[in-house]
């Protein structure tokens, strides 16, 4: 039994790199919309870890906001038991007024 060469044309190379060029372009569009449905939902989850981060934030700066008004108001009535009068008590009767408001809209 005599083994016959096997010649490899120019045509065959050209076929087989046709081929290979085209499996590379179905796989990069495969990869590409893989990619663009992926997206949407990596993006969501960011949204949803920037909207905690983003509560987490305002829940802090309302803390300090009311340490800050409750120092106010003491300070406020400080300098009126020290004989302060006139802008002092306006100041602060608008600052409980507000307290007062704001702890009614929370109950709600």
């Amino acid at each position: 039994m005599e083994v016959e060469p096997v010649y490899i044309s120019i045509g065959t190379i050209i076929t087989a790199g046709s081929l290979i060029g085209a499996l590379g372009v179905i796989g990069g569009v495969l990869i590409a919309a893989y990619k663009f449905f992926k997206k949407p939902e990596e993006l969501e989850e960011k949204t949803e870890k920037i909207r905690k981060t983003h509560e987490e934030d305002i829940r802090k700066i309302n803390e300090e906001q009311c340490l800050i008004t409750y120092g106010l108001l003491a300070c406020l009535k400080g300098l009126k038991e020290q004989g302060c009068n006139g802008p002092v008590t306006e100041a602060i009767n608008k600052i409980e007024k507000h307290l007062n408001k704001q702890a009614h809209d929370m109950e709600e």
